[in-house]
Formats: structure tokens, C-alpha cells, sequence
């Protein structure tokens, strides 16, 4: 490759070259060692001469299983697949497709056979390849003409003689996907209350790039065109979704200016205000983040986490019946205790968290979590743990004098254990909550850090997205947002033995605010 890239003299025979490596299965990282060009300009090159983002232009994939082995739900609200998945055509060459084991649990769990499952950002035709497999109808669609066309190469097998995926299911059906170049927008051809199921992973706001500047793809726009645009999807959505079914949507966080953007609670918004509830709120974790050599070194340097984590919020249309007026008659306590925890004297983390997903031990997880948050985020021994709890006393408040000054870190410990009773205003707490951080940040020194411990809520059957509310209602000036850590115990599997109706709620999230001045 050396010598071919001696014989380069412009863009044009570069981008030729490229493309002839990438035909011989020439790897990204050795193209760009020796053509001195990064992972973005790969793509471009590829996205601008074959309409799609693909990792390889290798032709159709041979099949070896129809299904996965040893498959079974997920049953935890943190989903961690090792492998991505590679039966039937299912593949990574796709940039930025998600795992088929996730469309296969949602399909699964929120569906029958023969019901109809659409996927409006369609891409390579994960969702729709599932949906053959488990005998469901699928409308599956993208605005780029050249994704349905490898869509429809996924989608060329026969399953006919596939006994091994019918033996126990007799009378299921094989449905044909039905694939559509249409704007995920405008879904005017499919009436209302139509759909059963709606799965489907957007593109993320003008990061990964799916064609070569087509008009209407919505992976160029910026952050809020992106988030207004998704509004016209989310209302779509809304329309045609049957009453009680379910929407499963997978969205990440992005950065800008080295702070963390929440793009995945900025996207539960949206379908909230569309009329959706939210029924659960799935952690997604990645697996392709390095955490050793450069990347540990650099993270402790610099003081930052390698985002590790996705949303996969599931919402549900209200059933027809459902009030949507919401009278709260729930306790309102204006009052809250808060203590003052010690560990001081502990003993160093030889290895601290590096991404942005926290795996501890469960038989002493908050042990782990206090000792992370201090040993990186904690200058020397100037900070303060703090906890609260409910309290019918009318003269405490949510205040404390006794905080010491000069601060670098105030670290607020388990907020959610007040709020496990149903008869709490959570609306209430946070102003509280507000209110507390707000009165102390004249004790924190600048560059300083406020850290939230939270937790997603389960209230009358549907989720109370705590760590959402929380940093809906934190803003403040010259205070950003610089992390969103998720926590979850490193046995992760659910005890449960029998299929519940509701995901377990293992994951906490640590809201990690930075002083800026």
C-alpha cells in the first residue's frame, strides 16, 4: 500500500484508492495509517460512491443460523450484548445499525405473530429481517434509496424449509417485509391506530452521516433541527400506533465543547409531549469503547468518560379510555432532612471507572460508587457527602449551615430513596432539590464539581425518568452538565426465574455538573 500511495497526486485518485483497499477487505485503521486520512473521510468516500455508509463493499453475506443460540429476553433494564449478533444476514457493516438482539427482545416481548411492526429508519434492514424470522408483518422505510436496496439484499432467504425456527410454532406464517423509500415524517399512507409495534433506531444528530448530503436525511441536521424535526416523527408516531401498544426508540448522548449533550432525554421529551407514556427506559451498553493504554491515561488526564451508553426508551399510546388529565393526589412533604455522611481515610481506587458506564460489585456498590466519585472528581479532602430524607418536621428545610466553603466537590447521595413511596410529589422534591444545590454553590470553589445519585422510578405501571426531571430543572448559569454515568451492578442478570411483565430497574445514574466559574 506504501508504494500506491507514492502514486497519489489529488483527491480524485485518492478517493480511488480508497475504494480499491476497501474492495480488497483492507481494514479502516491500516487505509488511514497509510493514506494519512481518518474514519470520517473513509466514509465520505464510500457514502459518496455507493449512497450508503457501509464498513465493507463486500457482496451478500453467506448464511450459517437462521437464530441465535442460546437466546433468551432480557429481563433487567441494562441490555449487554458481548457479540452483536451475526445469524440469518444480520452483520456490522451497517455504520451505526444496531444489534439484532435488540429489535429481536422488543419484537418478543411487545408483540404477537402476524402483528405489524414499523420500522421507520429502516437502514440496513435489521428490524425487517427480525420480523421475517419471528412471523411479523413489517413496513420497514428509509429516505435513502440505495439502504432499501441492501435491505432488500438482507432479505433475499428462503425460510421455508427452516424447520428448526417452526417445530414449536406450527402455525406461524412467513410475511414478507414490505420496504418503502419514504420520509419517516410523513407516514400519511398508513391510517391511524394501524400499527402494532413501532421499533426503530434514529440517526444521531449530525454524527454519523448515512448519505452523501440527501435531502431530508436527518443525520446532517444539528442537535435542535434534529430534535424538531423528530417532533413531526414522534407525532407521526403517535397517529398510527394502535392504543396500548408500544414505541421503541434508541437514541445516545453526543458532546459538544467537552460537556455531555442529553440527547436521549431530550428525545424522550419529544415523544412525551406527542402523548406517549414511557413505559420503560432500557440502558443499551456498548462494548467498542477502550479503556486501557492512550484512552485510561488520556481520561484521567483530561478528566472526561468515553460515552458507553445508549437509551432504548419504550413508550406506549394511552388507551383510548385513559383520562388524560392526571389529578395528582399525591402527599406534598415541603419539608426534607438531609445528613452529612463521612468517608474520609479510605483507601484509593488503584483503577478508577474510565466510560461512561460504571460496572461494580453488587455486595458493595455504593461503596464503590462514593469511592470512584471522590478519588476522580474530589480535590484532596474538600467535599461533602450529603443524603435526605422525608420528614414531617416543619422547621427543617432543605438547607444546611454548617457546609464547609471552599468546596471542589458536593456529592448528593441516593436521591431517589426518599421518593420510593408513591404518595411523594416528585414534581415538589426536585424544586426542593433546585433549591438546595443552588443555595450551596456559593460554597464550591470554581471547576469544582455537584454530583446527583438517582434512579428511574416505577409509579402506577409506567417509569418516572428521575435523572430526566432532574436535569430539565438544574440549570443554572456558568454550571454545565459534563457527565451522565450509569451504574449498574456487576451481576446483572435478573433473579427473577419467570418472564415479568416489567423490566427489573437495576441501573442508577450519577449527574455529574461542573463549575465553570
Amino acid at each position: 500500500m506504501s508504494e500506491l500511495n507514492l502514486k497519489i497526486k489529488n483527491r480524485k485518485e485518492l478517493e480511488e484508492a480508497i475504494l480499491r483497499e476497501k474492495a480488497k477487505g483492507t481494514s479502516d485503521k491500516e487505509i488511514g495509517q497509510v493514506y494519512n486520512v481518518n474514519l470520517s473521510f473513509i466514509e465520505k468516500v464510500i457514502t459518496k460512491n455507493h449512497g450508503v455508509n457501509v464498513s465493507s463493499i463486500k457482496k451478500k453475506k453467506v448464511i450459517k443460523s437462521f437464530y441465535p443460540k442460546n437466546f433468551s429476553l432480557e429481563q433487567t433494564t441494562v441490555w449487554s450484548f458481548k457479540s452483536r449478533g451475526n445469524w440469518a444476514t444480520h452483520s456490522g457493516e451497517y455504520r451505526g445499525n444496531w444489534s439484532p438482539y435488540i429489535p429481536r427482545n422488543i419484537i418478543l416481548r411487545y408483540s404477537n405473530p402476524g402483528d405489524l411492526v414499523l420500522d421507520y429508519f429502516c437502514g440496513a434492514g435489521t428490524t425487517a429481517v427480525e420480523c421475517k424470522l419471528l412471523s411479523r408483518k413489517c413496513i420497514a422505510i428509509d429516505i435513502n434509496d440505495k439502504a432499501i436496496e441492501l435491505a432488500r439484499m438482507n432479505l433475499e432467504f428462503d425460510l421455508s424449509l427452516e424447520e428448526d425456527l417452526f417445530a414449536l410454532e406450527l402455525d406461524k406464517k412467513i410475511f414478507e417485509p414490505e420496504l418503502i423509500i419514504g420520509d419517516a415524517r410523513n407516514l400519511s399512507f398508513l391510517s391511524d391506530n394501524s400499527v402494532d409495534l413501532i421499533c426503530s433506531h434514529p440517526p444521531y444528530a449530525n454524527i454519523i452521516k448515512y448519505t452523501d448530503a440527501k435531502h431530508g436525511d436527518l443525520s446532517f441536521l444539528e442537535i435542535n433541527d434534529f430534535l424538531h424535526e423528530m417532533e413531526k416523527v414522534a407525532l407521526e408516531s403517535f397517529r398510527v400506533l394502535k392504543p396500548g401498544k408500544k414505541c421503541a426508540i434508541l437514541i445516545g448522548d453526543t458532546r459538544r465543547k467537552k460537556q455531555v449533550i442529553p440527547l436521549g432525554f431530550k428525545l424522550i421529551d419529544v415523544y412525551l409531549k406527542a402523548g406517549f407514556k414511557l413505559k420503560e427506559l432500557v440502558i443499551k451498553r456498548q462494548h467498542n469503547c477502550k479503556t486501557t493504554g492512550f484512552w485510561y491515561a488520556n481520561s484521567i488526564k483530561y478528566n472526561f468518560l468515553l460515552l458507553a451508553h445508549e437509551y432504548l426508551p419504550i413508550f406506549e399510546k394511552p388507551l383510548a379510555s385513559e383520562n388524560p388529565i392526571v389529578h395528582d393526589d399525591r402527599t406534598t412533604y415541603s419539608t426534607f432532612n438531609i445528613k452529612i455522611e463521612n468517608f474520609r481515610g479510605r483507601k484509593k481506587l488503584e483503577n478508577l471507572e474510565t466510560t461512561s458506564v460504571w460496572i461494580l460489585p453488587e455486595n458493595d456498590i455504593e461503596t464503590y460508587i462514593k469511592r470512584n466519585v471522590i478519588d476522580r472528581y474530589a480535590k484532596e479532602e474538600n467535599f461533602v457527602i450529603v443524603s435526605f430524607d422525608n420528614t414531617s418536621i416543619k422547621e427543617k428545610s432543605l438547607s444546611i449551615n454548617n457546609i464547609s466553603k471552599n468546596l471542589g466537590l458536593l456529592y448528593i447521595k441516593s436521591v431517589f430513596d426518599v421518593l420510593r413511596e408513591e404518595n411523594l410529589d416528585i414534581s415538589v422534591f426536585i424544586k426542593k432539590l433546585k433549591e438546595f444545590v443552588e443555595d450551596n454553590l456559593k460554597n464550591l470553589i470554581p471547576h469544582s464539581y455537584v454530583i446527583i445519585q438517582t434512579k428511574d422510578l416505577r409509579m402506577n405501571g409506567f417509569i418516572e425518568p428521575l435523572a430526566k426531571k432532574i436535569i430539565d430543572a438544574l440549570i443554572f448559569e456558568h454550571v454545565a452538565l459534563k457527565e451522565i454515568i450509569i451504574v449498574t451492578p456487576e451481576k446483572s442478570k435478573s433473579k427473577i426465574e419467570r418472564l415479568a411483565q416489567d423490566l427489573e430497574i437495576i441501573h442508577q445514574y450519577l449527574l455529574v455538573y461542573k463549575i465553570e466559574k
